[in-house]
């Protein structure tokens, strides 16, 4: 790329061998001049330029501008996939098979987004293929941070002329085992800054009638609850602000909004409309489609003001995250879409990401 990145940022500062492979910087840009930079540790996104209503582009993702700034980050997640498993597993334990398999504690006293060693924490073979497209290879070891079988991944991000980041996803396995990737984008539509301005104001509308209410740690209690008459009621657009703080026991023991919505579905696997934003005084929006049961809304509970990229500062609910994914805890939930993937079978997932402004 011969032109200076509208994101800023500089290859060189993402060049580095990590794990003994290559680390990089890619850069995927559109008709329009939408940018999107991503580095292959652990696929993270890093910057996604789009224009406000005024044309002026600016930065809608959370990320840092250097690779040791990634690697140590405060939020190890920050906008990077997760995998083998996104979301929480009770006690980090599940059986298959009859056979119990443990995993990382790394949640208090459950299994987060694939432990600390996951796929945000791992280096991916990196196939630019043309301006437009990103191809992301990682083969995840038998039992890596406990999960069985071997599991072959393969993760595409593709930039259409639609402003549209597509992310595809392709795995198979030798034995069977349980796959729940996702991309855990923490998108900040009036544009990073310092500090990055609150998400509290951001209109938002959320397909669901359902969602997943957790107990005290996080877990899903096995419930399926309707938004109907709750703070979780996203079907017509909202500001995030209005109800986060409302007196409610799941608000509570999610610090705000940290749940899984069950994604309203004529057919299993169809890719259909999930969610939206708009943030009011820029005018960008968000849409999120995805082939997937459900999405995690989280209001960025836990952020404490900490620096990322180009002195801008991530302080708590300046981002909103919406992570397409199975439903948390779903090897221990049998009642939940089954997250079993046997040899012979093929995981895929279709999220979107499209933006626009109003």
């Amino acid at each position: 790329m011969e032109n200076t990145p509208k994101s800023g940022l500089r290859r060189e500062d993402f060049q580095k061998e990590v794990q003994g492979k290559p680390v990089d910087l890619y850069f995927l840009t559109n008709a329009h001049g939408v940018e999107v930079a991503i580095t292959n540790y652990g696929g993270s996104l890093v910057a996604i330029m789009v224009p406000d209503r005024e044309g002026n582009f600016a930065n809608v993702i959370q990320g840092h501008d250097n690779i040791d700034d990634c690697i140590n980050s405060p939020e190890p997640f920050l906008s990077t996939l997760v995998g083998r498993y996104g979301n929480r597993i009770a006690r980090g334990k599940f059986t298959l098979n009859g056979k119990e398999y443990t995993l990382a504690v790394n949640n208090g006293p459950n299994h987060l987004h694939g432990g600390p060693t996951g796929f945000h924490a791992r280096v991916w073979d990196a196939e630019q293929v043309n301006e437009r497209t990103l191809v992301l290879r990682y083969v995840s070891a038998y039992y890596q941070e406990g999960f069985p079988g071997e599991l072959t991944m393969t993760v595409r991000y593709t930039l259409t002329d639609d402003d549209e980041l597509v992310i595809d996803y392709h795995g198979t396995t030798n034995k069977k085992t349980v796959v729940n990737m996702t991309s855990h984008g923490f998108f900040s539509l009036a544009g990073i800054d310092n500090p990055t301005p609150s998400a509290m104001n951001v209109l938002c509308q959320i397909n669901a009638d359902f969602y997943i209410p957790i107990d005290e740690t996080s877990i899903p209690t096995g419930e399926v609850r309707k938004v109907e008459g709750t703070p979780f009621d996203f079907r017509t657009p909202k500001p995030v602000g209005q109800d986060i703080d409302a007196e409610d026991e799941q608000i509570k023991n999610g610090a705000g909004y940290d749940h899984c919505y069950v994604l309203n579905k004529k057919e299993v696997g169809e890719l259909s409309f999930a969610a939206k934003i708009v943030e009011p005084q820029s005018g960008r929006t968000m849409e999120v489609y995805t082939t997937e049961p459900g999405v995690q809304f989280y209001s960025d509970n836990w952020a404490d003001g900490y620096k990322g990229q180009h002195g801008a500062t991530f302080g708590r609910r300046s981002a909103l995250c919406f992570e397409a994914q199975h439903f948390p805890d779903s090897p221990n939930k049998p009642h939940f879409p089954s997250v079993v993937l046997r040899p012979g079978e093929v995981y895929t997932q279709k999220t979107i990401y499209r933006f626009g402004v109003e």
